[in-house]
């Protein structure tokens, strides 16, 4: 798509804002309805054009795809009505008579760029919080996953308002192009490097956005654990989408004894999952394309590989693979793996762990497996990550709720509303602002201003204003007297 069509894409959904239409909450849940409809009608679509981009396991295709943006939609509809009513707000002194709120109000026309490792879920789950939060939304999903983006372009225009609501397609020129549009949000999931892009064109309008980043999740394992329980669980998490998650488990930090211990259950656990030859298990995916499978190969050569190893680069395939011997220079350290490769770097203890983990940049998660409730709460205290799942890897994404208020709060501009009154005492306490000044009227002021527990609910409605009227006229006069102040 040219420049001069990105701009009258961005226009038509400017337009449409500016009627208004998206501000009604009964339209906001009509779009979604459509969108689970889509969803539902086209699940068998949806599933094959994933695994045509990914070779990715019908029930990971399937689940984590469809049924996940199915989740999303029906708690944003569950939910929508409570989201959007305004939240109440502390009152001071001098507000105390009035109407003090935060009131949810869209953006406008945001910009989602979708993800191709999750092409169906991380394009489409953004674009449900901004219709949840209000706003017309263009989309442009990921070039690297093309059947999906395709079905997506096909699909959306005929459930979703087609003036409200648009999906465009490109590559890195395309996508340059798109971005020297004005937006009044963007929303990027993907790398590092392209996220710096993005920002840099925000910037150029003062846009605000959301970048969420890939990293290097931690995992720590002691032997408090049941081991194969937790090697389960762990492998589970590292090796689905063929590692290409943005919160799998990306190194293991453990003792040495602990590793010897856990080698022969993870060998366990792959052989269980993937049969003697994964390359032939129908439940495991693939590396995206060609570029990624050449870097995973140059980052294997760190360590010694103790569980895996082999590969086909006609199929883009690689085994699931452990590696031993890992220093914490070494290439596959320096960056996020993004594939079914998992280091194992050996640890004195839990100290040198937090050390280690605070080294790198922040983590989107942290994975702890420990029965240990001090150990636990010592990771808790000492790191920093986007999010902490102990004694499992990538469930916590399913925490139901919390992500999803999240997403319409990410949407929504949060406006503070005073509504004041003409009540005679509020106006008297109020005269000391007014020229000329006077120290007295200065220090009056500030002891109105100064925060103290609510002495209302922040929503008192008119008629107990005139009711409570008298009772707060006696409450001021007397905290007034015992501070001092001699005004009534």
């Amino acid at each position: 798509m040219a420049a001069a069509e990105f701009s009258k894409v961005v226009q038509r959904a400017r337009n449409a804002f500016k009627g208004g239409l998206t501000r009604n909450v009964d339209f906001r849940i009509q779009q979604l309805d459509n969108l689970q409809r889509m969803c539902v009608e086209n699940e068998k679509q949806l599933t094959l054009a994933v695994q045509e981009d990914l070779a990715k396991p019908s029930q990971e295709a399937s689940l984590y795809e469809v049924e996940f943006l199915l989740n999303d939609i029906r708690c944003m509809k569950q939910n929508i009505r409570e989201w959007v009513k305004p939240e109440t707000a502390d009152k001071n002194l001098i507000t105390i008579l009035d109407e003090t709120f935060v009131q949810s109000e869209p953006y406008g026309v945001v910009l989602v760029l979708g993800a191709w490792n999750y092409p169906i879920q991380l394009s489409l789950s953004p674009m449900v919080g901004a219709i949840t939060a209000g706003n017309c939304c263009i989309l442009k999903p990921s070039e690297l996953a093309p059947k999906s983006a395709e079905l997506i372009k096909e699909l959306v225009p005929k459930y979703l308002d087609p003036e409200c609501f648009h999906v465009v397609l490109g590559g890195p020129e395309e996508t340059t192009e798109l971005l020297k549009e004005e937006f009044d949000y963007i929303f990027y999931t993907g790398s590092t490097r392209v996220g710096q892009i993005v920002r840099e064109a925000a910037n150029k309008h003062l846009t605000p956005c959301t970048l969420e980043l890939g990293g290097k999740t931690p995992v720590w394992l002691d032997d408090s654990v049941n081991m194969e329980v937790a090697c389960r669980r762990l492998l589970w998490g590292k090796f689905i989408n063929a590692g290409q998650t943005c919160v799998a488990p990306d190194y293991l930090l453990c003792t040495k004894g602990v590793q010897e211990k856990v080698l022969p259950a993870m060998k366990k656990v792959i052989k269980e999952y993937y049969g003697d030859n994964p390359k032939d298990s129908p439940d495991l995916g693939r590396v995206v394309n060609n570029r990624h499978f050449k870097r995973l190969l140059s980052l294997m050569k760190d360590g010694s590989i103790a569980v895996g190893g082999d590969h086909d680069e006609s199929g883009n395939y690689i085994a699931p693979t452990i590696i031993t011997d890992v220093k914490l220079n070494n290439p596959i350290m320096k960056e996020e793996i993004f594939g079914p490769l998992f280091p194992i770097v050996t640890v004195e203890g839990v100290d040198e762990a937090i050390d280690i983990i605070n080294s790198k940049d922040k983590p989107l998660t942290l994975n702890i497996y420990s029965k240990k409730q001090k150990v636990i709460k010592k990771f808790l205290d000492n790191t920093s990550s986007g999010s902490v799942c102990v004694n499992d890897s990538i469930v916590n994404l399913s925490m139901v709720g919390v992500p999803r208020k999240y997403s319409f709060d990410t949407f929504s501009h949060k406006k503070a509303v005073l509504i004041r009154n003409y009540a005679m005492i509020g106006e008297k306490l109020g005269e000391a602002r007014y020229p000329p000044y006077s120290p007295s009227n200065e220090k009056f002021l500030k002891k109105l201003l100064k925060k103290r527990p609510n002495l209302l609910p922040p929503h008192m409605d008119y008629v107990g204003v005139f009711i409570g009227g008298f009772l707060v006229a006696l409450i001021l006069k007397a905290i007034l007297h015992f501070a001092g102040v001699k005004y009534f």
